[in-house]
């Protein structure tokens, strides 16, 4: 128990059998549950879970029998912890790159009822570039700004962390199977939990790296799907938001500079062909362009304005 929260972790592990021991024993002593969801492991995790099982009540095992990737394994623990009623529900990694220190600073601000969601911040470190692999840094800092765009909460810095925290109304109001399975489901959540209007604290926490873990992360392969995954989420966002559940105008602006950017594309496609093969610029073609990317991006910035505006009172 924590402040009078019963207090579940539910940690995704698959392939863990190196690390998912010190996760185990590192974890804090006010945890109530630890629910450890195997993701179709083919090493011994299984078997070593289930050898800490026998001595501590505490510890719950779930076994998936095909693999469905992390966000997969997430939603399992936490439908766990909402059919128990568990208060406040964590997600703590089994390849032991979150630091159990840092526990409570993600679990307090749900505890406290000040949020219904907080997510560990790594960006912010003092040594984060040095620790960070620098090519993971880059692509976690591009996309945590799609994320904002995408999202609504614009304060949320480190989209891809995983170390979060969520409260038992959240998740009685999201659904878990809806969740995206692999590693854009952070991101996904963020979009779910704005529709809602579920305020969400930013934790700064210490990054952990080179502790013997094998990430499967591929940038070249992540980034253009979570890329489209924000693309779709912002849209639904923005209409379940802003159009069904209460009408704003900055819906109006987004569309209206989505259009005027996508058909800057076209004229600025015609008039470098143009440019190459005459060697000279049509006039009205240049000044077409120039208004659709002036008048496209003008419209974006007083969308996103307003979105940040609308959404300050989540910022827990």
């Amino acid at each position: 128990m924590y402040k009078d929260k019963s207090i579940c972790v539910t940690v995704p592990a698959h392939n863990e059998e190196t690390q998912i021991a010190r996760v185990i024993e590192t974890m804090p002593d006010f945890v109530d549950y630890v629910v450890i969801v195997d993701d179709a492991s083919q090493d011994k995790t299984i078997d070593i879970v289930k050898a800490y099982q026998e001595n501590s009540p505490k510890i719950i095992l779930i076994e998936h029998r095909k693999n469905r990737g992390v966000g997969g394994a997430i939603a399992s623990g936490y439908k766990w912890a909402r059919d128990n009623d568990c208060d406040v529900t964590a997600v703590m990694a089994g390849d032991g790159q979150m630091d159990p220190e840092d526990l409570e600073k993600i679990v307090a601000p749900v505890a406290e009822g000040r949020a219904d969601y907080t997510k560990g911040n790594r960006l912010f470190f003092g040594d984060a570039w040095r620790m960070i692999p620098h090519y993971r840094y880059l692509g976690n800092s591009f996309l945590s700004l799609m994320t904002k765009i995408a999202s609504g909460y614009w304060h949320v810095a480190d989209s891809q962390s995983g170390y979060t925290a969520i409260s038992l109304l959240a998740l009685k109001r999201i659904d878990p199977d809806s969740i995206y399975n692999n590693y854009g489901m952070p991101n996904d959540l963020l979009i779910k939990l704005n529709q809602f209007d579920f305020r969400v604290c930013d934790v700064h926490i210490r990054p952990v790296y080179n502790v013997g873990e094998k990430s499967g992360i591929r940038l070249h392969k992540v980034i253009p799907k979570i890329s489209w995954l924000l693309f779709k989420g912002f849209w639904r966002r923005l209409f379940l938001k802003y159009v069904i559940r209460d009408f704003h105008p900055l819906i109006f602006f987004y569309m209206l500079s989505f259009i005027l950017l996508s058909s800057s594309l076209p004229l600025a496609i015609r008039l470098f062909y143009l440019w190459w093969v005459r060697g000279d610029i049509p006039d009205m073609n240049a000044l077409a362009l120039i208004f659709t990317l002036i008048s496209g991006l003008q419209t974006l910035f007083f969308g996103m304005w307003f979105d940040m505006e609308y959404n300050k009172s989540l910022r827990a």
